[in-house]
């Protein structure tokens, strides 16, 4: 039987035992007591360290760097997507491939854009954090908003709040809808161009979106509603370029030109996917109700659809003829080849979301309890076999499934007791997803249906935290506290048809629980600056796709060993940040500097299996390092009255430092997680009506494979850096026009697929 409170491992056994005794001799008896930071954010500014704005509170606890984003930021971006609202935080990056793009995942600092599950993003509280898989196919669902809907933005880096579950080992991003305060509408109108040449390609996408809504706030203000809808279509530019593979034989072959000899790439590009032609509409109800003195029940209802058309496929290679060649044995160069791997595809998805939200006064408690369901019941792929039967509407697959999502609950108790900033609460999740493929006889319409697969699974999780902000002087603050998890995956599922038969298994159920403590101290040490030490520790359970992404294999008609681990261990997080804040003349510096250690990292291998067949499986890095520091620099009326100013810089060390699994990867730089990133913008009020920015975005190359393996071109992580421009002219009050070009430099970057390049954006903003 596994104890309640689940001795760490390693290092953090020392500090678990001291904070545990700590915590139990700081806090009142009241042993019970998520998502508020009301208590944190109401103590004086000067012994809170928030980067950005400060005219609100920030709505998640500020231990670590903190960072809160408002309008004089979102005014400065040319936000095209909701995610765009957070480009320049520091040392951030949001792996976005085009405009629509539904793999948005989050990286802060060295939580890469392939640990999605490493980042808890929430929406007024609501938890929207796709915890069905840790890649980049389960980015936060980013589009329960749109851009004009948001008013704040606020990140923090790392663990450090018992408040937040252990998927918060690379930080906690919320964001805060506008609040109704008076009755009115607003229509927001934009469009996006974007010249894209690179191989084959020599044309330009464009896309449009419409967003409105309005606001009802009764005469007495007790009743609040705020409703809205979006409209999104754009073409982005193909994801995926295709490269010739050397051929064996004597067969026929035809041949071709056309294909681009890239010296930086093993063998020549042929083809490319076709442009993501993607159309979304979002529909969102907010309301609430003041129902008796101190008490608020605030409802959010959503709804999502979005569309993906893939039909129109590349092929660069051309017969003597002149015909295109899309697949098969090709002579290039006086070498035979094999032309191979260009489908179409059709991909759609319903999704909706309903929250319940209840605030208020409980026994001079003050209490928040938000419970929410997010479902999405459309959700299917039709993809074609290859390129001939992508054009003739013959062979392919057909991925459907079976409403897919989550449910998640969180209740919150906050008071004070004299010095003592006392809160305890619980949190629930669980997760769960099935789907089926089909092998087709015609892709396009998914018809003559035979079975191919299945694979189901279940998550579940429960945690309760204790947390005591103790003012042990006016300027000096300390925090203690801990959280218990209980973690559970169940009813793993998978089959397969081989030949006549359907070979079927189950996964093993799993159950582990963890005990994570934090601590931090906070304090202004002379006049005008403060310091923050902060600890942590965290244990991020797996998820789903994680645990149950196997194979069965024809021959033993059992789940392949070397498909999947059944004993997956959680990755475990040592934290721990130190920062200050300061004035240097007209400029606010926050320096912080961080560490964290993570055993048994959680990353995905390949490798050939006994029988010489290549499989993926998520396995265990035994301990995986990084460290760095962090400067941000801020000003207003910098110079010149008008001109305002945010830059960072970061530098950061990630390594491999022990990993049994394969010897070759240690001492190599960890994947995707650049040496140093930079971005800020500046921001000119020219006129009373008119308004400028300069931005940038830029980080080095990372490498792109646990062998260290760096690259400048498509299939490697790259390079980037990006000039941002906006020009805003106030017409009246009520009507505003927006012109701003991303990547005015037009960089060529690539997160593996292309990333955007030059994009010119205009907005009309409509407001009463």
């Amino acid at each position: 039987m596994t104890s309640l409170f689940k001795a760490p491992r390693g290092r953090n056994l020392l500090m678990s035992k001291a904070l545990l005794a700590a915590t139990c001799l700081s806090t009142p008896s009241a042993l019970w007591a998520q998502d508020t930071a009301t208590t944190e954010a109401e103590k004086p500014t000067e012994t809170i360290i928030v980067v950005g704005q400060r005219e609100t509170p920030i709505t998640v606890v500020p231990r670590g760097l903190s960072v809160s984003l408002g309008r004089a930021d979102f005014e400065a971006i040319n936000a095209i997507n909701v995610e765009d609202l957070m480009k320049y935080a520091p040392n951030f990056f949001v792996r976005k491939r085009f405009a629509g793009d539904d793999n948005a995942v989050v990286a802060l600092r060295g939580a890469n854009t392939v640990q999605s599950a490493r980042t808890i993003v929430m929406v007024d509280g609501f938890l929207v954090s796709n915890f069905l898989g840790n890649s980049f196919s389960f980015s936060p669902k980013w589009n329960v908003v749109g851009p004009a809907d948001v008013r704040q933005f606020d990140i923090v880096y790392g663990p450090y709040s018992a408040r937040y579950g252990g998927n918060s080992m690379g930080g906690v991003v919320s964001i805060t809808t506008e609040e109704p305060k008076k009755t009115g509408a607003y229509l927001n109108a934009q469009t996006m161009v974007m010249p894209f040449k690179e191989y084959g390609f020599d044309e330009t996408f464009t896309g449009y979106s419409v967003e409105g809504g309005g606001t009802y706030v009764a005469q007495d203000g007790k009743l609040r509603v705020r409703a809205g809808f979006r409209r999104f279509d754009n073409v982005g530019q193909s994801m995926t370029y295709n490269l010739l593979t050397p051929a064996t034989g004597t067969a026929a072959a035809t041949s071709v030109t056309g294909a681009f000899v890239d010296p930086e790439l093993a063998t020549p590009v042929f083809g490319a996917a076709s442009p993501v032609d993607v159309v979304q509409n979002q529909v969102r109800v907010r309301v609430a109700y003041d129902f008796a003195p101190g008490w608020t029940a605030d409802a959010m209802l959503f709804g999502w659809t979005t569309d993906q058309t893939l039909a129109d496929t590349r092929t660069f290679l051309k017969d003597a003829n002149g015909t295109l060649v899309g697949q098969g044995r090709v002579r290039f160069n006086n070498q035979i080849w094999n032309a191979t791997g260009l489908t179409s595809s059709l991909f759609e998805r319903t999704e909706y979301l309903a929250g319940l939200k209840l605030t208020g006064h409980l026994a001079g408690w003050d209490m928040r309890t938000n419970l929410s369901r997010y479902w999405m019941p459309i959700w299917n792929t039709k993809t074609s076999r290859d390129y001939l039967t992508g054009q003739s509407n013959g062979a392919g697959t057909y991925q459907v499934q079976d409403n897919p999502g989550w449910y998640a609950a969180d209740i919150t108790f906050d008071q004070s007791f004299g010095r003592h900033n006392l809160g305890f609460g619980l949190n629930a999740n669980r997760y769960e997803t099935a789907q089926n493929t089909f092998n087709t006889t015609n892709w396009r319409a998914a018809s003559g249906q035979t079975f191919a697969s299945a694979t189901a699974g279940k998550t579940e999780s429960f945690g309760l935290w204790v947390e005591d902000a103790i003012d042990l002087t006016d300027t000096l603050t300390l925090t203690l506290g801990g959280r218990y998890d209980r973690w559970r995956a169940f009813d793993g599922s998978i089959a397969r048809q081989s030949g006549t038969t359907r070979l079927a298994d189950t996964y093993p159920n799993r159950t582990d629980s963890a005990f994570s403590p934090k601590t931090s101290i906070q304090a202004e040490i002379v006049e005008g600056i403060v310091v923050q030490l902060s600890l942590g520790s965290a244990t991020r359970f797996p998820t789903v796709g994680e645990l149950f992404q196997g194979r069965i294999d024809d021959i033993t008609r059992e789940i392949d060993p070397q498909s999947f681990d059944p004993n997956l261990r959680p990755e475990r997080s040592t934290d721990m940040t130190l920062m200050g804040r300061g004035q240097l003349g007209p400029i606010q510096v926050t320096a912080s500097a961080f560490y964290q250690d993570i055993e048994d990292a959680i990353f995905s291998f390949s490798g050939l299996n006994q029988f010489g067949t290549v499989v993926s499986r998520f396995k265990n890095v035994d301990l995986v390092t990084q460290s760095g520091v962090e400067l941000i620099f801020e000003a207003k009326d910098l110079w010149v009255d008008g001109l305002d100013m945010n830059v960072n810089l970061s530098k950061m060390d990630a390594t491999t430092v022990r990993n049994l699994a394969n010897p070759e990867t240690v001492g190599k730089r960890f994947p995707r997680i650049p040496e140093w990133r930079s971005s800020g913008n500046f921001r000119y009020k020219i006129s009373p009506k008119w308004r400028a920015s300069l931005g940038w975005r830029h980080a080095t190359t990372p490498t792109s494979d646990l062998f260290g393996r760096e690259g400048s071109v498509y299939g490697f992580q790259t390079e980037y850096f990006f000039l941002d421009t906006r020009l805003t002219y106030d017409v009246t009050d009520k009507v505003q026009f927006n012109f701003g070009i991303d990547n005015l430099n037009n960089d060529q970057a690539y997160v593996s697929h292309p990333l955007p390049q030059r994009t010119f954006v205009f907005d009309v903003k409509l407001k009463r």
